[in-house]
């Protein structure tokens, strides 16, 4: 039987939310490989020996590892498309978990390309946008299905947005029925581009996107790119909008769309900045809310002066239109 060995690379703090996120997707097996833990066995038991080998100090030097094991069957990748979307959601909700970057042992990695890419398939959200994985474009039923929807094509790569995970697709009902033609948006989290790249392909005139990542800002090109979406209609910047003035200055206000599909405490922070980010019709659409958090983010909005115009939940998430 074959197996495949993955590792998820975090930080200490990162290893017990990776812990309960594999173990509610039924991976309870697990081998962790943590420095604090290393160093705390050193101090504990420096009786047993005069030296450490540095090789392994270094070795174990910043490390914090997951690593499990899947049968390399049908059913292993499929639980391979079920971690991976599950890792995007993590990185929005969790602070402090490193990079998350998961990678493979025992097979090439076009091969683990090939695999994963099957568990992620068009889908059909709200009553008009059609979300589609870039490698699916060609098939004819997808092609067929074009013809009576916007089509949005999407290359994830390694940022957060494919349409899979229940804020993003609250975010997109939503933003369907706020986009009539002619609109300015405002994308705050881009991530892949998503939220702003649908916009203009729903009739908005023009995007600013921004994301705290900097690799975001050429995914989203990217995607838009593949959608038929310039740099004339389209900007994206990388920065922190709650910390840098000039990248403030730069986004500037205005806006009859703002989107923030990003986590309650971010949402929370720019709270007090929004309208001034819109204009005085402007819509503030926002998600990435978890139900715990969903009434805190409520209250903090009202208190910064906006109105909740509609609430949307799906799968313990929740999102919210302002204005």
């Amino acid at each position: 039987m074959n197996w495949l060995e993955l590792h998820i690379d975090t930080t200490h703090k990162g290893l017990e939310p990776l812990e309960t996120m594999l173990s509610a997707l039924g991976i309870d097996g697990v081998v962790i490989d943590d420095e604090t833990e290393f160093q705390d066995f050193l101090e504990n038991n420096h009786q047993y020996w005069d030296y450490v080998d540095e090789d392994l100090e270094k070795q174990m030097q910043g490390k914090s590892r997951l690593t499990f094991y899947l049968q390399a069957d049908e059913e292993g990748f499929a639980k391979l498309g079920e971690i991976r979307i599950a890792l995007e959601q993590l990185k929005r909700t969790v602070t402090d978990c490193g990079t998350l970057l998961m990678t493979l042992n025992n097979m090439q990695d076009a091969d683990w390309e090939n695999n994963w890419k099957q568990y992620y398939k068009p889908m059909e959200i709200g009553d008009r946008l059609l979300v589609i994985p870039q490698w699916e474009q060609d098939d004819p039923k997808v092609q067929a299905a074009m013809a009576s929807r916007v089509p949005l094509i999407l290359e994830p790569g390694l940022t957060f947005g494919t349409g899979s995970h229940a804020t993003t697709r609250l975010c997109l009902t939503a933003l369907e029925k706020t986009i009539h033609g002619g609109e300015t948006v405002l994308d705050l989290g881009c991530g892949s581009g998503i939220l702003s790249i649908a916009a203009l392909k729903l009739g908005a005139a023009a995007a600013t996107a921004v994301d705290i990542d900097d690799k975001c800002m050429d995914v989203a090109y990217e995607n838009a790119a593949m959608n038929g979406i310039g740099k004339d209609i389209y900007t994206v910047f990388a920065g922190d909008i709650l910390t840098n003035s000039v990248l403030q200055y730069r986004i500037g206000g205005g806006y009859d769309v703002v989107l923030a599909n990003i986590v309650a405490d971010v949402i929370i922070g720019l709270a007090p900045m929004v309208r001034s980010l819109l204009n005085e019709r402007g819509v503030f659409l926002c998600s990435g809310i978890i139900d715990d958090r969903a009434e805190e983010v409520a209250d903090k909005l009202r208190q910064a002066g906006l109105e909740i115009l509609e609430s949307r939940n799906s799968e313990g998430w929740f999102a919210y239109t302002c204005r």
